[in-house]
Order: structure tokens, then C-alpha cells, then sequence
């Protein structure tokens, strides 16, 4: 019964018993019994109305068809006399030209918003972003906004893909990673690329060429080689010369070839800033061989892969790349034609190929360091690959006078009793104590013996403290010099205290007779990395003085 007859009903017994005789109790009761029976009935029928709607409206739901959930992709262009707007959309893998729904807020279908798509594949409604999707690293990103995924390398396979509407402005780079809508065709989420080939990246400090000493001839050359054609291409152009890739530094272990690198990439960088009138950056990759070799079949060349690769994107952004390697002869030794596996058989063809594709590139510099360049494959030291050779020689007596007065400066505390004798005079004592250790240096006799090479041809030469100093020895006598005065100013904090020419004695005698920088036997091998002997021309080497010569003899009779 509906609510509007039950509502009469109740009225006609209400009318009822209004015109019922009032001294007929009996009727009244009825009446009254009657109308209470309605309402209890009208009450329960109304329960079991809303019962049962509700029950149709769950069934409703269950039974209904379920939305699919697509993707939008963009509107498409009315033709004719097309009057309703049509939409193109993603489900999956398939493309969908739907209707819209009136009640949709058009403004809110934009690239890459989930919507809800009824049976009749007609767009009926929203859904919330998701922030689940598939990571695919970007390989290009093309003028026009679209962008060229899932590889790397241009040319091999890969999809194009575009940009969601929160993407349209972002700046993407190639090897950038980005999230994509279940179909894969758009772009909704930008990661920008997490530098983890940055452990390559080593910080340059301020390194001018004045702070390089001893090493006039090496950096010319370099400059003529390297600064040169950066700096004035269009000259070079004109006579057909190309700029150099690839340069090669070697000689003894300590006599600078990691500061030479440095400071080329420091005042390479200053000077082409100041030429170009724009802000220019150096990326420094400094890379060990021994740390890129690993034991795992393919992961070294995959390392040098990595180095390259690093190299072309940073000369993309608009940097001087100066890629450094040290000991380079540990990684790229002569290739061997035996049968047992040589890791250089596949690392020196990888390194090769990688070189030969930075041809292409103005700003990138390759600097091997070596302190046995005969063992370098030749097919790296070639021409229009490795095309100058650089041998950085150990310092003279001139440059380690320059070399010392750059390690100790005038901020490092001089002995009283030194500065009393030049009358507080900073820079000459300073020099007087520089003087003195390199004449105690310099020496030679018996006490500054340091070592004996036998040549092939029969006749030996000697070797003294001179002989053998470079730039880390000098820089070791000055720390140890330091430790020296700070010591005695622990001891006596009442009593000023700085470097005596004693300290700096007391050290370079130290230095030579521990011998931490020198091998420490009578090792052929070892030694002729130190020296500037042609290795074929040495028979044998052996310390002697107060060197290891000794102390080896000296063992063997125990």
C-alpha cells in the first residue's frame, strides 16, 4: 500500500470515530483497536519498503557492468558537421575514439588523467592520479616534446612517448627517468638522473699554473696542445688542424702528473670562461685503473663504457670534460696473443672504440697517467688517439727550490733563532732555510748514496738522494719538518716554536732512509718504474748506503 492511501485510511478512521455514538464504549474500543492495527501495519509496510530499496539498489550495484579505467589522451578535432566533441583514449593497448558525457567537466580531460569508461566505451566520470606506473629511462628528448625511451643509444630500439600535461614545461634529459600510465604512451612523473657515476667526479680547487712547479716544459706543451685549440678553433680551422684528443703523461711516481691534470682542467676552464664571456664549468672525472678492474667477465668494459658515456653527457651540458686516468697501464697493458684470457684482449678494443667516438666532440680532454708507458697497448698510443706524449721529468735543483717554497709558505711558522738572524726578515729566512735542505739534498757523496744500476753494456752509474727526489718526497720532508716543531710546541707551549733547517734535515734524511716511497727490496721491476732508464738497457739495481743495501745484506747473513 502506498504512503498516500495509508495516510487515508488512517483519516477515514479518525472520521469514523469522531461521528461514533460516544455512550457506545464498545464501538470506540474497535475503533480505537482498529486504528492502532493501521498504524502498526502502515509503520511495518514502510520498513519493508525501505528494506527492499535498499536491497534493488545493492542488487543494482552488484549486477551492474563495472567502468573500465582508461586514460585520456587528447580531443579530437571535430570534422563536418560533427557537433559533439570526441575524445581519444588509451585502455591497455588499445586506442578508443569515445563519447564524453555531458556531465564531465571537459577542463579536467587533460593528457594522462584517469578516467572512467562505461560499457559503451564513453567516458563517464574521474578517478585520483595514481602513483604506480612502470620507470623507463629516457634516451632522447625530442624537439616537438615527445620523448624516445627505453634505450640509450640513438638508433636502436626504442618507443616514442609524450609528455602529460604536468610535463609539457619540464625540462627532461637524456638519461633522465620518467613514470608512464599503465598503457605506456604518456610521460606523467619526471626523476631527474641520479648521479651515481659521479664517484668519477673529483673537486678541482683553485690550482693556478704558478702552483705547479718544476714543470715549465710540460705545461707549455700542454697548453700549446690542449688550451690552443680551444681556445681559438676558428684559427685551427683554417689550417685544417684538428684539436688533439687524447694526451699521455708519464714518468716517475710523485713528480706531478695528477697536479699537471688538475691544473690544466682548473685554468683551461678560467681561460675559456673569460674567452667565451660565459660561465663555464670543468668536469673532472678522476678514475684509477686498478679501481675499474673487476673480476666479473664484462664489468671492466662496462666501467669504461660507463666513463664515455658520462663524458658525452656532460659535453652535451655545456662543460670542459677533462677525463683523467691514473696508472693507465693497468687497465690498457699490451694486448696478448696466448691462449689463456687476457683481460686487456677485450677492455683495450672497448677503450678504443669509446675513444674514437669522442672525435665528434670539441670539449672533451682524455689525460692518461703512466709510470710505465711500454706497457700501454700501442693501439691506444697511436696517432688521432693518444696523439701527445708528455714525460714529466723529476725536478732539478731549480724547480725544487720552487717546488719547496710552495709547501712551505710564508704562513708556516720559521724557528726564532732563523728569523733572528735576518732580523725578522720572513721571506729570507725562509729562503735560507729552502737553500739549506736542498744543499743537504744536493750533495754527493758517500752519506747521499742511494743507489746502484748495472747497465747491459757493463758499466754502472750511482745514484743520490738528487737523483731521485720529486714533488711528493719534497712535500713529505716539509710535513715531517711540521710535525717536527709541533711537537716541541706541544712540549713547551710557553716557547714559540716553528721549522729549523734542522727540522728539515733531521727529515730529508728520514725520508730517504724509510724509504715509504721507494720499494723495498732490490726488485728490478719495482725500481725501474722510479727511474729514467730504458728498461732494456738495466741489468740489475741495488740499494746502497744508508739506504735498504744494508739492512738487506744484513738479513740475508742472518
Amino acid at each position: 500500500m502506498a504512503m498516500e492511501e495509508r495516510s487515508q485510511s488512517l483519516e477515514l478512521v479518525d472520521k469514523i470515530a469522531e461521528q461514533a455514538p460516544k455512550d457506545n464504549p464498545r464501538l470506540q474500543n474497535y475503533v480505537a483497536a482498529l486504528r492502532t492495527s493501521l498504524e502498526s501495519e502502515s509503520k511495518n509496510r514502510e520498513e519493508n519498503e525501505k528494506l527492499l530499496a535498499e536491497y534493488e539498489e545493492a542488487y543494482n550495484k552488484l549486477t551492474a557492468p563495472a567502468n573500465r579505467i582508461g586514460v585520456f589522451l587528447q580531443w579530437l578535432e571535430q570534422e563536418g558537421e560533427q557537433t559533439e566533441a570526441l575524445a581519444l583514449i588509451a585502455l591497455g593497448d588499445q586506442e578508443f575514439v569515445a563519447q564524453v558525457d555531458p556531465k564531465v567537466d571537459s577542463d579536467r580531460l587533460t593528457t594522462g588523467a584517469r578516467v572512467k569508461v562505461n560499457d559503451a566505451y564513453a567516458v563517464v566520470g574521474f578517478l585520483p592520479p595514481s602513483g604506480n606506473g612502470g620507470m623507463i629511462k629516457v634516451g632522447e628528448a625530442l624537439p616537438d616534446g615527445r620523448l624516445r625511451v627505453g634505450s640509450e643509444t640513438p638508433g636502436s630500439d626504442g618507443r616514442l612517448i609524450v609528455r602529460g600535461e604536468a610535463l609539457k614545461e619540464t625540462k627532461i634529459n637524456a638519461g633522465d627517468e620518467v613514470r608512464v600510465d599503465p598503457s605506456g604512451r604518456i610521460a606523467l612523473e619526471h626523476y631527474e638522473k641520479q648521479e651515481s657515476r659521479d664517484y668519477f667526479l673529483e673537486q678541482i680547487p683553485e690550482l693556478p699554473w704558478e702552483k705547479v712547479g718544476g714543470q715549465q716544459e710540460a705545461i707549455r706543451l700542454i697548453r700549446d696542445t690542449i688550451e690552443q685549440p680551444l681556445l681559438h678553433p676558428e684559427i685551427f680551422a683554417k689550417f685544417e688542424q684538428k684539436p688533439i684528443k687524447g694526451i699521455l703523461l708519464y714518468g716517475p711516481p710523485g713528480c706531478g702528473k695528477t697536479l699537471i691534470g688538475k691544473a690544466t682542467a682548473y685554468n683551461l676552464t678560467r681561460e675559456y670562461s673569460r674567452q667565451t664571456g660565459k660561465e663555464v664549468k670543468e668536469y673532472f672525472m678522476a678514475i684509477s685503473g686498478p679501481k675499474i678492474l673487476n673480476m666479473w667477465l664484462g664489468e671492466t668494459e662496462r666501467m669504461v663504457r660507463e666513463i664515455f658515456k658520462t663524458a658525452r653527457e656532460k659535453a652535451k651540458e655545456g662543460r670542459l670534460v677533462f677525463i683523467f686516468m691514473d696508472e693507465a697501464e693497468s687497465v690498457l697493458r699490451t694486448r696478448s696473443s696466448g691462449r689463456y684470457l687476457n683481460i686487456s684482449n677485450t677492455v683495450v678494443p672497448q677503450f678504443c672504440a669509446e675513444l674514437d667516438g669522442l672525435q665528434s666532440l670539441e670539449n672533451v680532454v682524455l689525460m692518461l697517467t703512466s709510470n710505465r708507458p711500454d706497457y700501454i697497448d700501442p693501439a691506444v698510443l697511436r696517432p688521432e688517439r693518444i696523439d701527445r706524449k708528455v714525460k714529466v721529468r723529476r725536478p732539478d735543483r731549480d724547480s725544487s727550490l720552487q717546488i719547496l717554497g710552495i709547501y712551505l709558505h710564508d704562513r708556516i711558522p720559521i724557528d726564532p733563532d732563523v728569523l733572528r738572524k735576518w732580523n725578522g726578515e720572513v721571506d729570507c729566512a725562509r729562503k735560507d732555510l729552502i737553500e739549506g735542505v736542498i744543499d743537504h739534498i744536493w750533495r754527493r757523496n758517500r752519506e747521499t748514496e742511494f743507489l746502484k744500476v748495472f747497465l747491459r753494456n757493463g758499466s754502472s752509474e750511482t745514484l743520490y738522494f738528487k737523483d731521485l727526489v720529486s714533488g711528493a718526497l719534497l712535500k713529505s720532508i716539509v710535513d715531517r719538518a711540521k710535525d717536527s716543531a709541533i711537537k716541541r710546541a706541544i712540549a713547551d707551549p710557553k716557547r714559540e716554536a716553528g721549522v729549523s733547517l734542522e727540522d728539515l734535515v733531521q727529515a730529508a734524511n728520514q725520508e730517504y732512509k724509510e724509504n715509504e716511497i721507494f720499494p723495498r727490496g732490490d726488485t728490478q721491476e719495482d725500481w725501474l718504474q722510479l727511474l729514467d732508464y730504458a728498461p732494456e738497457n738495466v741489468a740489475s739495481v741495488k740499494p746502497i748506503g744508508i739506504n735498504r743495501g744494508e739492512e738487506l745484506s744484513r738479513k740475508a747473513i742472518v
